[in-house]
């Protein structure tokens, strides 16, 4: 096996899902299990249908299309594309949608695909990413969705923490359910789903507040790697499902502070030194073209992280009382954003435990 090395922990997604999945059916909300954190990963889409996720939904229609042959419904979670409308309609159920423009186009292709195409109107409580923000806005998109032949208006959702940090509480959750019996009573609807969320929503389930009414909630990092709001562990799930493996290609005993006049580093920024004195150091095969520096974490908890260029990790291990060598192995914890773009690497190997 060559390196780097992405070791992913199945049984370990399987236990989270399997909890997450019985924590919501108590409440009568159903999971869509999110793939956008592993690039739609087909193992991985497996491991959580098989524990009981019955829906897959990604930001990505690509990503959709790679676990087409996984045998549940597959959700859009970003604001479609109108020039993706073609696939977007052919390898995926349902989208989260705002915009009537691209909800007419939809339409049209669900028409000549010779489907009906179902789709949640995203409504904005407050983070301002996605969603319809004013309730008049809401009535007059709606107007015309139940005009259209080609889609079904399936239900209602809102996304929270993700651009404006805004934390689900009970009272911006519980707007949603008023606006979904407002639209039922208007327009003489049956909305079955409202869909409150992601992951950060979990909270809610410490006490009362999470209001019965939200039947849905799209769930990505609490069954990946066990965290929920503010990245923080939800009690009872596995949180150490992915680990990071680079090989070391030198070991130097150098100064810490380069040595002749200093401009931009590769990326045309002005690297900040610690002088440290003379000290063993590590470079691993391993860059920002990889992942972030910034999102990895030594498992040796005395390896310093100095820094790195697009393919070189540089690390001190001067006061570690582990002995590396040339070609052996340096590990990592990552975190959701580390993992992204580590499972989104060509360059970085996956191995499924």
């Amino acid at each position: 096996m060559t390196y780097p090395k992405l070791v992913i922990d199945l049984k370990k997604i399987e236990r989270n899902t399997r909890e997450m999945v019985r924590r919501c059916q108590e409440r009568g909300v159903e999971v869509a299990g999110v793939t956008k954190m592993v690039c739609g990963n087909e193992t991985i889409g497996m491991t959580l249908v098989e524990a009981g996720v019955e829906i897959l939904a990604d930001s990505r229609i690509e990503n959709l299309e790679r676990m087409s042959k996984i045998p549940v419904p597959k959700m859009l979670i970003r604001i479609p594309m109108a020039s993706q409308a073609e696939k977007i309609v052919k390898f995926s159920d349902i989208s989260l949608v705002s915009e009537p423009s691209t909800i007419r186009v939809l339409a049209e292709e669900a028409l000549r695909q010779n489907k009906i195409y179902d789709i949640i109107l995203m409504v904005d409580l407050g983070d301002l990413r996605e969603g319809i923000f004013y309730r008049k806005e809401i009535f007059e998109t709606v107007e015309e969705i139940v005009s259209l032949r080609g889609v079904r208006l399936l239900g209602i959702g809102s996304n929270l923490t993700c651009y404006g940090g805004v934390f689900p509480t009970r009272e911006n959750l519980s707007r949603l359910i008023e606006v979904k019996s407002a639209l039922e009573e208007r327009f003489a609807l049956s909305l079955k789903v409202v869909s409150g969320g992601n992951s950060g929503s979990l909270t809610l389930f410490e006490d009362t507040s999470f209001p019965v009414g939200i039947n849905q909630l799209r769930l990505g990092a609490s069954l990946l790697m066990g965290i929920g709001l503010d990245d923080k562990p939800i009690r009872g799930l596995d949180t150490d499902i992915f680990r990071l493996e680079a090989e070391i290609v030198e070991i130097r005993m150098k100064p810490s502070i380069p040595i002749g006049r200093r401009g931009l580093d590769s990326f045309g920024e002005r690297p900040v030194f610690v002088d440290r004195g003379v000290r063993r150091r590590a470079i691993c095969a391993l860059g920002k073209q990889d992942v972030s520096l910034d999102h990895l974490t030594p498992m040796d908890s005395d390896i310093i992280i100095l820094g790195g260029s697009s393919d070189h990790l540089i690390l001190d291990i001067t006061d570690s009382s582990e002995e590396y060598f040339v070609n052996g192995r340096i590990e990592f914890t990552l975190t959701y954003g580390g993992c992204l773009a580590a499972m989104a690497s060509e360059y970085i190997n996956k191995v499924f435990l």
